[in-house]
């Protein structure tokens, strides 16, 4: 399956380079340039997995910054090209002018792009607060009400590092909460950038009365997660693996191992023997089977893991895999949200999407 992948990557990376190669009007510089930034591009995230640990971790954060933007980007140049292809084999429009040694098919081409992944970004960099007003069901009783900032996907490291997450937190200690829930993926790929700019201390100025919880998410597995533990008792989160706890007699709190560990207990085990009378909060970072919350009377279930896609049109692809792709849903007496994430996976783009922080009053 590796393999596979891999070949579909280079594959899509051949086609898109191939077609700009074309694309630039011949004896220039840009051609030779288009070669170096082809290697570059291409080589950078396999440079950052490959030598991390080897190099300083500013020189691997470029390398897995300029790699993972570069996803996004090939994606749409791939979408481009083999839509203007289809037009032009088909006969439907003549493109053939501006497909090949054009400097207006060149220009309307960067254009394009410029506008994208500049909006994108500037999306990605304005944070959504979204409000909800839920009820608990009608069998269990909340003895005091409570305000809960819900987040998933903060995804720290080596693109997302500690002035910008001290951004966030004021964002959180700004709504003044109860409580603050983290719903995995609070690392991403390596935890030695956070280790490294002391990324814990800016966890520890969090402001809340009963504390910050978290589950985990595949990330914090494939980061390493041994290191990613350490990292965050360091950094006064309490992780809840396939455990419960009560919170001031007057909700439980349970949050479930990431689907990653094969091991991972049933829910229904997690919440054999907690008093049904009160309500149960569930912290699952991807949102499978979410017909078990209903089954097993959890008030709220809060999970992440798809970012909604992060940039369309994955979206639609997100949309298809999961029952909620994104956002609220009710599910008997149960309520559902999932988030797209506060923060992104590698390049800082968020289209068609948006970044989010969850604002909840639990009455």
């Amino acid at each position: 399956m590796v393999f596979v992948m891999l070949a579909v990557i280079l594959g899509a990376n051949f086609y898109v380079f191939f077609r700009l190669w074309h694309l630039i009007p011949g004896e220039t510089f840009l051609r030779p340039l288009l070669v170096v930034f082809a290697m570059t591009a291409v080589g950078s995230i396999f440079a950052a997995f490959l030598l991390a640990g080897k190099l300083p971790t500013p020189i691997i954060g470029l390398f897995y910054s300029l790699g993972t933007s570069w996803f996004f980007i090939l994606l749409y140049l791939l979408a481009i090209f083999l839509v203007l292809d289809l037009i032009r084999l088909i006969g439907l429009l003549p493109l053939n002018r501006f497909m090949f040694e054009s400097w207006t098919g060149l220009g309307v081409l960067t254009a394009l792009l410029t506008v994208i992944f500049t909006t994108g970004y500037l999306v990605y960099q304005k944070k959504e607060r979204v409000e909800l007003n839920l009820d608990v069901p009608e069998n269990t009783q909340l003895k005091r009400p409570l305000k809960i900032v819900a987040l998933s996907d903060i995804h720290l490291g080596y693109t997302i590092g500690k002035k910008e997450f001290a951004r966030w937190v004021e964002l959180i200690n700004a709504e003044n909460p109860d409580l603050v829930l983290i719903a995995g993926d609070i690392t991403d790929n390596n935890v030695r950038p956070l280790l490294e700019q002391d990324v814990a201390s800016v966890f520890r100025q969090i402001r809340s009365r009963y504390g910050v919880f978290a589950a985990l998410g595949n990330h914090e597995y494939i980061g390493g997660l041994e290191g990613a533990l350490v990292f965050l008792r360091e950094a006064g989160v309490e992780v809840l693996r396939d455990e419960s706890v009560l919170l001031d007699d007057n909700i439980y709190l349970v949050g479930r191992d990431d689907r990653t560990n094969p091991r991972r207990k049933p829910l229904g085990k997690l919440v054999a023997g907690l008093d049904r009378s009160i309500p149960i909060l569930l912290l699952d970072h991807q949102p499978y089977h979410l017909e078990e919350a209903e089954q097993y009377g959890i008030a709220l279930q809060i999970s992440g893991h798809t970012h909604f896609g992060q940039v369309w049109p994955i979206s639609w692809i997100t949309e298809g895999i999961y029952e909620v792709a994104h956002g609220y849903k009710p599910k008997g007496d149960t309520h559902v949200y999932v988030s797209s994430g506060l923060g992104i996976w590698g390049g800082k783009f968020r289209i068609g999407t948006r970044s989010e922080y969850v604002v909840i009053h639990l009455e």
